[in-house]
């Protein structure tokens, strides 16, 4: 009876790389929070925005800890918000013509999507092949 192997590497790197996106996202949240602090117009407007990006955040480091962990379920809210951060990165390169931030942005997000849609990635989240679970469970 053979053992289902754990999370390819690229799901693992793929979790990192989402897990630097929370972190950008906690740093917003702090900062936001600091403004909020230090006397903006409507402090009120402020706080709840800080509180809608710490939900977001919240969701998407709960995402990478789970790729970190090798658990399936992350896999999807992870594409989600890397296909989310490519609309952000198409308006950056757009209508606010910042192409270098819109570039370096895009290139993120497709590559924790290259990564996700891996060969390996895909036959680990459907429990194929080397990835097959099922011999392990009471039968």
């Amino acid at each position: 009876m053979s053992q289902a192997l754990g999370a390819p590497r690229a799901v693992r790197v793929a979790g990192l790389l989402v897990g630097l996106q929370g972190l950008a996202g906690v740093v917003l949240v702090l900062a936001l929070l600091v403004r909020a602090l230090d006397g903006a117009p409507k402090p009120g407007n402020v706080f709840g925005e800080a509180a809608y990006f710490a939900v977001l955040t919240a969701g998407v480091l709960a995402a990478a800890i789970g790729l970190l962990r090798g658990k399936r379920w992350a896999r999807s809210p992870a594409v989600v918000v890397e296909i989310l951060l490519l609309g952000v990165a198409w308006y950056t390169l757009g209508p606010s013509g910042r192409w270098l931030i819109g570039s370096l942005a895009a290139i993120y997000c497709l590559a924790v999507l290259v990564l996700l849609f891996s060969t390996h990635a895909r036959a680990w989240v459907l429990g194929i092949g080397p990835y097959d679970d099922s011999a392990d469970q009471p039968g």
